[in-house]
């Protein structure tokens, strides 16, 4: 939910906030995030789970929220010229010179969002739209709800429509060739 406010906020401003919510940011305006559902969070630790462990020794990382993605900052812009910060469920970065100590400044290569009823709406447009004009290469929406994954990926600067699979899928990730997501663990919990 956004709060209502004339005011622009730029990364610096929630640098200096003594604010113990998750927030984000997007185009200077500041949007509180919810707490997360138990389901919400147990589908994000069977995703991280699985990703992390085919991680294990490779240049790329992965994070789970809460992790700072600035997806259109570039080498030396301040936290003052930064207006979008966002807290994707799974973030992958491969670049390291991305990664500082506050999260990611570019574009990671993939992000997963979690839809939850808060979220949704952002998570399927905003965000979407966000992450499509910003190159991640790969962008995944899960909906616990219908235990359904969409899977975008980036073509020539444009999301293709999404491949669909549902709770009894392996999905091939799109980065490397050797590596799919098993989605039965994901969808298990009640």
């Amino acid at each position: 939910m956004a709060l209502a406010s004339e005011l622009s906020y730029s990364f610096a401003d929630t640098l200096n906030w003594e604010n113990e919510e998750q927030i984000e940011l997007i185009d200077g305006e500041i949007s509180l995030m919810a707490t997360p559902l138990r389901v919400h969070q147990e589908i994000l630790s069977a995703l991280f789970l699985q990703i992390a462990n085919y991680l294990s020794g490779k240049q790329c990382r992965v994070y789970p929220a809460p992790f700072a993605v600035r997806p259109f900052e570039k080498e030396g812009d301040a936290p003052e010229d930064v207006d979008t910060m966002l807290e994707p469920d799974i973030t992958v970065v491969c670049d390291p010179a991305k990664l500082d100590k506050y999260g990611c400044k570019g574009a990671p290569d993939m992000v997963i969002e979690i839809l939850s009823p808060s979220t949704r709406r952002k998570d399927l447009r905003i965000k979407y739209q966000i992450y499509q004009r910003a190159g991640v290469q790969e962008y995944w929406i899960v909906d616990p709800d219908i235990k359904i994954v969409q899977v975008f990926q980036l073509e020539n600067g444009v999301y293709n429509a999404p491949d669909l699979y549902t709770a009894v899928s392996t999905v091939p990730v799109g980065l490397w060739d050797d590596f799919s997501i098993d989605l039965n663990p994901v969808f298990a919990v009640n």
